[in-house]
Parts: structure tokens; sequence; C-alpha cells
């Protein structure tokens, strides 16, 4: 599997991606994740929809926590033609208290404790920390990758209005 040092950095500290790059044009590799039920979710239950994927470290931290809220309030202005997914590797159970405590019902929190094939597969998995790097995914109706943010410091927040436009333009 593909290592990309120092792809990314972690308050200044080079970090390891696990995983080859997503790129804008190809099409997103399907995913098994858990939901806040333990139930398994894939592409395929978001089919016909376009897809914001945010991909986190832990809800638990200032920043993933400020991302997700501002994506769920961004919500309202999508629609129903748009999907936002948060994922992260904290489990199912600690991602239903999150989203129950922050009010959060407008963005899906998935996650990927269980085997970490999502953050390989994404080019996301953090080798040092066994986190995944903060990254956003958008996703047409077909599941091609449309556009790509790797933040490259963990501890930034994402380009939140370049993710809503994107996703916008799809519709």
């Amino acid at each position: 599997m593909t290592e990309r040092a120092g792809a990314i950095t972690f308050k200044g500290n080079p970090m390891t991606l696990v995983g080859d790059e997503i790129t804008v044009g190809q099409k997103a590799p399907d995913f098994q994740l858990r939901a806040n039920d333990f139930s398994v979710k894939s592409l395929a239950d978001y089919a016909g929809k376009v897809k914001i994927i945010s991909i986190i470290p832990s809800l638990d931290t200032p920043v993933c926590d400020a991302q997700t809220r501002h994506f769920n309030t961004d919500a309202a202005s999508l629609g129903d033609g748009v999907v936002i997914l948060t994922i992260s590797v904290d489990l199912p159970p600690a991602q239903k208290r999150w989203c129950g405590a922050a009010g959060i019902d407008a963005v899906e929190c998935l996650s990927d404790y269980y085997d970490h094939s999502f953050g390989s597969a994404y080019g996301v998995r953090v080798k040092e920390l066994g986190l995944l790097a903060r990254q956003i995914v958008v996703l047409d109706k077909d599941d091609t990758v449309k556009y790509v943010e790797v933040v490259p410091e963990i501890a930034q927040e994402p380009n939140y209005d370049a993710a809503i436009a994107a996703a916008k333009e799809l519709l």
C-alpha cells in the first residue's frame, strides 16, 4: 500500500498518509462504514445524491467539532439532493452521543473504526496517529470525485465555501 511521508502535518510535525490520493475525475472508492446503530453503510445507500464527505480525526476535538457543526448548518441551504457525511474513527456510540449533545441533525456520522479500510481507500489514514486526516471530498450523483481538499495541517479547518460551492454546482 502506498505511503506518502510528510503529506500533511499535525501541529507542525510531518505525518504519513496511507493509501493512494483521491483525485478529481476518478470514481470514488466504495466503502463499508458503520452507522451509529452499527449497521453497515456504503456508497449505494446514498445513490442518486450529491455527497459531501467531511473526513475528520475525531468529533471530540475543537476543529472537528467546528467542522461538523458548520456543515450541519450549511445543509439547510443544500436541499434534499445533497447528503453530508462526516467520517471519523470514533466509535459509533461516541458519534451518536456527540451528535445528540451537539444537536447535529443534518449530517450523518459514520465510523471507520472497524477495519480502517475507508482511510486507506481514500488515502487519509494517518500512519503515526491511527486517525484520519482532515479532508473534504465532493462526489456527484454517479460517485465521481468532483472536488477534493486535503487540509495540509490537521489542526486547521477546511475551505467550507469551496466545498459547498462545488456541491451546489452539481445540483
